[in-house]
């Protein structure tokens, strides 16, 4: 691909966001494009929109505790992380599993985790990505950690971490940006800005013109891209790797996107979107462009989608079987799960409940 990432540095950060496909999947000039490596961009995108799908019907089942969809954000999800190098650390919420999935974390373990399930938060011990987040922000402090970890072994790896533009009004997104700004640690902040923090639209979350232009008051570079557009964030994260990598800093994106589906399950976005609003952003599918795209370049066709989709169907349907043949942990050993070593207080607490256990009352 040739073209150069869309980099502010000073002044505002509010224009058009860059994209390299257009809408109806025409290549902006100046891009190249590998087919081959796109139609592996779209294959992934295929695969995570299957098990949103297939998350969304299992909590609506009451299989699940609660779920978040990602439906029409899965050009960030792929695009981002498609740009790291390995051992890159990943530290995202609750509406990450797409991009969790792409750097190593099971469907299994993330079924397990929306299940309340301890064992869901512990990815294999060569995955770099650590388990979602539930608490809004509160991960960004933790990838900056990460990443300053590494800077101080000198091992050239970054941390990416990922968050919604309703996450930008807590405090941990100041704590983090500022401690990275100062301390020049190689983060990169992923702002999926798909337009709602639940029913807050994003106009009342702040007063500036961007998220994006956040990046001049910590000292860093700031990106604004088309979240909707997978080989965009691509580009765009991948200049904002390498800057980290280099030892140039941390760096903010504002991936422009929409979350096309509901906040969680027990959401009903109706109430605060218009039908009208949603048909626009439905003509904006980040699988529809690159579709057509690969369409007209003869790379794509109806066969291969059904394959495509199938084997997705397969590969959810197997990790959804697994996670739910393991045996449930409870009073006796859901402490395990936890700390590799218990402190006291757990301890004391799983020597009760094994008792209780014992005498029939757990």
């Amino acid at each position: 691909m040739k073209g150069s990432a869309h980099v502010f540095d000073q002044g505002s950060l509010s224009g058009d966001p860059l994209s390299i496909l257009d809408q109806a999947g025409r290549l902006v000039a100046g891009y190249e494009v590998d087919g081959d490596d796109l139609r592996r961009l779209y294959e992934s995108m295929v695969w995570i929109r299957t098990y949103d799908r297939k998350a969304t019907a299992m909590q609506l089942q009451g299989r699940l505790a609660t779920y978040s969809p990602f439906f029409g954000q899965e050009a960030c999800q792929i695009g981002s992380v498609a740009a790291l190098a390995d051992g890159d650390w990943l530290a995202g919420t609750y509406r990450d599993a797409g991009a969790m999935w792409f750097r190593g974390y099971s469907w299994e373990r993330l079924f397990l985790g929306r299940t309340g399930d301890e064992r869901g938060g512990q990815p294999a011990e060569d995955v770099t990505v650590m388990p979602p987040s539930i608490t809004v922000g509160g991960h960004m402090v933790h990838a900056v950690g990460l990443s300053w970890a590494e800077k101080m072994k000198g091992s050239g790896k970054i941390a990416l971490t990922m968050f919604g533009e309703g996450a930008t009004s807590e405090g941990d997104f100041h704590e983090a940006m500022n401690f990275a700004g100062v301390f020049h640690t190689p983060t990169v902040f992923f702002c999926q800005n798909n337009q709602y923090a639940i029913s807050a639209p994003r106009e009342i979350q702040t007063a500036s013109d961007s998220i994006a232009q956040k990046a001049l008051a910590y000292g860093m570079v700031g990106y604004l891209v088309n979240g909707n557009d997978v080989l965009a964030v691509r580009e765009v994260t991948a200049a904002a790797a390498e800057r980290a990598r280099n030892g140039d800093g941390p760096s903010l994106i504002e991936a422009i996107t929409y979350r096309r589906g509901p906040h969680t399950t027990a959401d009903d976005p109706t109430k605060y979107r218009t039908s009208q609003e949603e048909d626009l952003w439905t003509e904006r599918d980040p699988l529809e462009r690159v579709r057509a795209y690969l369409a007209d370049a003869g790379l794509w066709d109806e066969p291969w989608q059904t394959e495509l989709e199938e084997a997705a169907g397969v590969a959810v349907e197997t990790a959804v079987g697994a996670a739910e043949a393991l045996p449930k942990l409870d009073a006796g050993n859901f402490f395990d799960a936890v700390f590799e070593n218990p402190n006291p207080t757990l301890s004391d607490e799983k020597a009760a409940a094994a008792r209780r256990l014992e005498l029939g009352e757990a």
